[in-house]
């Protein structure tokens, strides 16, 4: 599974090109792309780095299914996270892609183009009400029709913050910044306060915070990027403001979710997003921090918070689509989201489970007010990185804001250059 700035969940990787010649068979049961034969046959489920901590869970699940459906079989296999995007294009490119594989929105994207993924729109419509608008909407590519995957597990997560630091600085510890100008206006005060030993912030800003801040990510038929407009040139002027005056971590250059991660831990930066995951960690390796630690709202000027998504693609070569659409649906189901959100600290993507008391009821603990928090912001929350937004992209985004950030660049000049840059990259995908 995944790591990302919030938690392991969902996090993007490169979206590879893939040959439009890749091969593989059609349906058994019905013509390609028709789910309604009979269930029957063997298929291969494949998922991303989750074997070693949900082994018995996942056996389960498959044990169930074909208890269901006797005549199927279903093979598991699970791929570690590192090169993960590899090895999904080197099995489309080679007509080896299992039937089911659990995927990121970024990673639909070339196999949708590639016409290896199959639209649910057209082979799965029946269950689209089942799962929240927002996550059913996540595998859905710009300038195609349909919708390219099952939305499975979701996370976001707050700010948490250092009330120590806070106060030492002469801010309110009960009044974290809920918007962007008080979040600007706080990380100056802290800076100045502690002589440039305390950040407020430890990363640059990616694509989802331009998103958060209510930037034009892309435009509407999706074939060009536009995040130099002048909410984005505003914001990383602000972030450029941040870090001559050490705001911004000054090692924000080169930090990696871990780093920053260690610096809030240290108490070298005063915020950072994250997780109910993490309040474990906190109390574990960091006592101090723990006992005061603040816990807000995500800071967006969208009312929107950022989700991050995984999903269940059905290979459109499969042999046994009815088999491999009725698996995909049973792992992605309210009944199964719902025990798998009780053994690890994520979301169903199902319509209505948010509303069990699970993710409502409060007992008095940090851990569960996070999870209640994060739950109710997700019956709404968006994904904000664009699908079509590559690896490739984000480090070219990421080179140019350190340009700006250094002065080497206007923050005009930079994102200039970036959506540029992007826009090759998006019409090399083809």
């Amino acid at each position: 599974m995944p790591t990302s700035r919030r938690t392991f969940a969902a996090v993007a990787v490169s979206a590879l090109l893939l040959p439009l010649s890749a091969c593989g068979s059609g349906s058994d049961s019905g013509s390609p792309g028709d789910a309604s034969g009979k269930i029957e046959g063997d298929i291969t489920f494949q998922t991303w780095n989750l074997r070693a901590n949900f082994k018995s869970y996942f056996e389960g699940v498959i044990a169930d299914f074909e208890k269901k459906y006797p005549d199927t079989h279903v093979k598991w296999v699970d791929q570690p996270a590192e090169g993960y995007a590899d090895k999904i294009s080197a099995d489309a490119a080679g007509g080896t892609l299992p039937d089911v594989v659990n995927v990121s929105p970024d990673l639909v994207a070339p196999l949708a183009k590639a016409g290896l993924a199959l639209d649910l729109d057209k082979a799965a419509a029946k269950y689209k009400k089942e799962y929240l608008a927002g996550a059913w909407a996540s595998h859905q590519i710009p300038g195609m029709t349909g919708t390219y995957a099952f939305p499975w597990y979701l996370n976001t997560g707050p700010l948490f913050y250092n009330k120590s630091l806070f106060k030492k600085a002469g801010l309110d510890p009960d009044q974290p910044p809920k918007t962007y100008d008080e979040l600007f206006a706080d990380a100056l005060e802290l800076a100045k306060k502690s002589d440039g030993k305390v950040a407020t912030l430890a990363n640059v800003p990616t694509i989802e915070d331009f998103g958060r801040y209510g930037v034009e990510l892309m435009n509407k038929q999706g074939t060009a990027f536009t995040f130099n407009d002048a909410k984005g040139v505003q914001l990383l002027a602000k972030y450029k403001e941040l870090y001559d005056a050490k705001a911004l971590d000054p090692q924000a250059l080169t930090a990696t979710p871990e780093s920053s991660g260690k610096k809030f831990l240290t108490e070298a930066v005063a915020m950072n997003p994250g997780s109910a995951l993490d309040l474990g960690n906190f109390k574990k390796n960091a006592p101090n921090l723990y006992k005061n630690i603040g816990i807000t709202d995500q800071i967006t000027s969208t009312g929107h918070v950022n989700m991050y998504v995984m999903g269940v693609m059905v290979n459109s070569k499969t042999k046994h689509t009815p088999a491999a659409v009725a698996f995909a649906h049973w792992v992605t189901d309210a009944e199964h989201q719902m025990s798998f959100a009780k053994k690890v600290a994520i979301f169903p993507s199902t319509a209505g489970s948010l509303d069990d008391p699970y993710f409502t009821k409060e007992d008095g603990t940090d851990e569960t007010r996070v999870r209640i928090a994060a739950a109710k912001s997700l019956k709404n929350a968006v994904n904000y990185t664009p699908v079509l937004f590559s690896e490739q992209m984000k480090t070219a985004l990421r080179n140019e804001v350190a340009k700006a950030l250094q002065g080497k660049e206007s923050p005009k000049a930079a994102l200039d250059n970036a959506v540029k840059a992007c826009n090759t990259l998006l019409q090399q995908q083809g």
